[in-house]
This record gives structure tokens, C-alpha cells and sequence, in this order.
């Protein structure tokens, strides 16, 4: 039987890379993202490739009320949800144009934006599916970045993604009981996708993990298979309870691997 996995941002960048290779193994994948045709054409690309629908859903995860619709629909139309992927997000500070504003305002456009785009999207898509997921063996992953740890540049996004870390570890406590994980991946930079644009690059962000993240299997590591250990935040001690996962850094090397 085929697992049911929602992956908010579906339609674009990481969460497309996501979506399409949990199609190509057989599961049941629902795609969210706010413009319909960017839907559209993602589910028909990775349903062609997959040989299997993809069903698609068009909402603003920051908007509740979008939000408590598409908890109702995923309800009624499955009735739970066995991987959810919280790959929504931006920075506003490249990803749109700023108003004509400057001095406080301007720096208060930022950080709304940037928390609307980052942490509402996750939060509130996770907590209106919380009650709907698998137990046992449900899985939650949502994508930090590694700006989390180095800074943006601004602040604003790298504080955004930064924010999603101790979410994941007051879930994953709150969900531990039930067999549920949830996991935390930060990556680098990735080539080929709407958030960077032509041309920009950091180089100080590629790295050997930036591209295991890549690879097909990364995700389905930690969304596949039984509850066990995973790795945590580098420096600290792998943790040895059997249900709580609270996180996985793919961004940084521990010493001697």
C-alpha cells in the first residue's frame, strides 16, 4: 500500500526534487503551492516520469484559513498522511520587490516577510496535519537552511529558517509517543532553482553534503523505513531514544567522516 505524502512547495526548486522522487517510488504524492500553474505543470511533469498522478492543491500556507481548507480536503480525500515535507519558503529580500520604503519600515517588511514565507508556512501546514498523521510511522521533515547557521546577509531569512530548529525539537517531543518523527535538513546552495536566481552563487556554501542532499535517496532516508536513531546538531550526543528524531543537519561534516 502506498504512502500518502504531502510536500508543501511542491511545485518548484527542493520540494519538486522531493515530490518527484517519492513518485517514482510508488507513494501518493499531493503537491501545495500558492500559483496554480506552476502546480500543474510540476504534477504532469513528475506524473509522466512517475506513470502516476500527482495531485496538486493550490493555497497559501501562511493564510489559516487556505490552510484549515486544505486540512479538510486532505481528510476527507485520505484520511491521513504518512510523510508531510514543509519545503515552502523564500527570502523576500531576492525573491520580490521591496516597497518604496526605507528606515524601520523597510527592515520591518523583511522580517514579516521572511517569517510569513518560512515559519508560518510550516508551522501552520503542520499543525492543521498533525492529528492526521500515521501512527506509528509517521514522518515529518522540514527544510532549514544552512543560512541557519552561517547568516543570510540580512538576518531576516537566516533568523526565519533558524526558527524551524527548536519547532522540531518541541514536535518531535510531542510526537515521539506516537511513533512519529521529525527531522530538520539544512542544506546549501542547489543549483537549478527559482530561489537563486541566474547566476548567483555562494561559493562558500557548496559542499560535498550540499550534494548528497541532492541525490534522490537522501530524502526517503529519513522519511522511509522504521523509527531509529538519526544523526542530531553537530557537538551534540546522538541520541538514543528509539522515537524521537528531532533533527538531521545535512550542511556540516562531523570530524573524521
Amino acid at each position: 500500500m502506498s504512502r500518502v505524502v504531502v510536500v508543501g512547495g511542491g511545485g518548484t526548486g527542493i520540494g519538486r526534487s522531493i515530490a518527484q522522487s517519492f513518485a517514482l517510488d510508488g507513494e501518493q504524492v499531493v503537491i501545495v503551492g500558492r500559483r496554480l500553474d506552476t502546480l500543474a505543470g510540476a504534477a504532469t511533469e513528475i506524473g509522466d516520469k512517475a506513470g502516476a498522478p500527482v495531485e496538486t492543491i493550490s493555497a497559501d500556507l501562511a493564510d489559516p484559513g487556505q490552510v484549515d481548507q486544505l486540512r479538510q480536503w486532505v481528510a476527507e480525500r485520505y484520511g491521513r498522511v504518512d510523510v508531510l515535507v514543509n519545503a515552502a519558503g523564500g527570502n523576500v529580500d531576492i525573491g520580490a520587490k521591496p516597497p518604496e520604503i526605507r528606515g524601520s519600515a523597510r527592515v520591518a517588511w523583511s522580517w514579516q516577510g521572511n517569517f510569513r514565507a518560512n515559519v508560518l508556512t510550516a508551522v501552520l501546514l503542520t499543525e492543521a496535519l498533525r492529528d492526521l498523521l500515521a501512527s506509528p510511522g509517521g514522518r515529518v521533515v522540514l527544510i532549514s537552511s544552512i543560512a541557519a547557521y552561517r547568516g543570510s546577509g540580512t538576518g531576516s531569512y537566516a533568523a526565519s529558517k533558524a526558527a524551524l530548529h527548536p519547532y522540531a525539537y518541541d514536535l518531535a517531543a510531542a510526537l515521539g509517543s506516537r511513533d512519529v518523527t521529525v527531522n530538520t535538513v539544512a542544506p546549501g546552495y542547489i543549483e537549478g532553482t527559482e530561489f537563486f536566481g541566474r547566476g548567483r552563487r555562494d561559493q562558500g556554501q557548496a559542499s560535498r553534503h550540499t550534494r548528497r542532499c541532492r541525490r534522490r535517496r537522501a530524502m526517503a532516508g529519513i522519511a522511509g523505513g522504521p523509527a531509529r536513531d538519526r544523526a542530531d546538531h553537530p557537538g551534540e550526543r546522538r541520541r538514543r531514544t528509539r522515537s524521537l528524531t528531532p533533527f538531521t543537519d545535512f550542511s556540516r561534516t562531523r570530524r573524521g567522516r
